[in-house]
């Protein structure tokens, strides 16, 4: 049975998030009914890099789909797209080795979130209106102190509703040297199951603006559910002139400014530019 890495975009606003769920429309249940209906096939597995909550998109979602099929690679992302809807799109489908695995093999991933600085018509599924003027310097400066391996168990949410940004936490503790895990009752939104620690190596966070635009990039090696949501949150709270917030709960940035950017694998070039998805003229 070959193996298929898939790489898709998809704007999250009309969907319940990545992951099948009963009595909700999902990114992952529209692209299996589309194989089924393809492939005739009901025996396939479509593993997903991470999980997206509601109202959250990705340029560049990764999955790796094992189906039996002899059709080429190319031909079966165009026959997948023709019976997915306009708001989901498989960019690339290439056969891989079956050691490949979305999840296990990313070694890091990209988010980034857009905050509109003012009113839009056209992009408002896709950007955080934030009426205040906001001070970037305070922001960078806000941005630099969460750089590195922390605990960020402030910035994510306990195991309860629904899932969200999410990768698995072997990544923690590769990016930790595998050191003795800590007790947590956060929950890791890749498997939804307790995590060993809330260590995170955040790599890079980036606040730079575009236009009419202020974007957050944050790549590291995995991220809690709700923890990019809360560092943006948290990020703007510093703009508008308070200090870093003890509590950054309370301040969530709602998700349809969030985007998965891009999952990396070995080999892959880091030096991605930081640029908008929805630019404002």
């Amino acid at each position: 049975m070959p193996r298929f890495k898939l790489t898709i975009e998809y704007a999250g606003t009309r969907y319940s998030g990545w992951q099948i769920q009963k009595n909700a429309r999902t990114i992952q249940g529209e692209i299996d009914r589309a194989v089924r209906t393809v492939t005739g096939r009901s025996d396939f597995e479509l593993y997903g890099s991470g999980r997206t909550d509601a109202g959250v998109h990705a340029l560049a979602q990764v999955a790796h789909l094992d189906v039996s099929t002899n059709v080429p690679a190319e031909q079966l992302r165009r026959r997948i797209n023709d019976e997915l809807p306009a708001d989901i799109n498989i960019l690339a489908a290439d056969q891989v080795p079956h050691r490949f695995h979305a999840r296990h093999d990313a070694v890091a991933r990209r988010y980034l979130y857009q905050i509109a600085r003012r009113r839009t018509a056209f992009a408002k599924a896709f950007v955080w209106w934030v009426k205040e003027p906001l001070a970037l310097d305070r922001m960078r400066g806000g941005a630099r102190d969460l750089v590195g391996m922390r605990d960020f168990k402030a910035f994510a949410e306990s195991a309860r509703g629904s899932r969200e940004e999410s990768e698995s936490s072997s990544a923690a503790a590769r990016a930790s040297g595998g050191g003795a895990p800590r007790a947590s009752s956060k929950v890791d939104m890749e498997t939804g199951t307790i995590p060993k620690s809330t260590l995170v190596l955040v790599e890079r966070l980036d606040v730079v603006e575009d236009g009419d635009l202020v974007l957050v990039s944050v790549e590291g090696s995995h991220f809690l559910w709700k923890m990019v949501r809360r560092i943006v949150g948290a990020l703007v709270e510093v703009g508008r002139g308070h200090a870093m917030p003890s509590d950054p709960a309370r301040f969530t940035a709602p998700p349809s400014g969030l985007f998965l950017e891009r999952v990396f694998y070995e080999g892959e070039p880091r030096d991605v530019p930081i640029r908008a998805a929805t630019p404002l003229a």
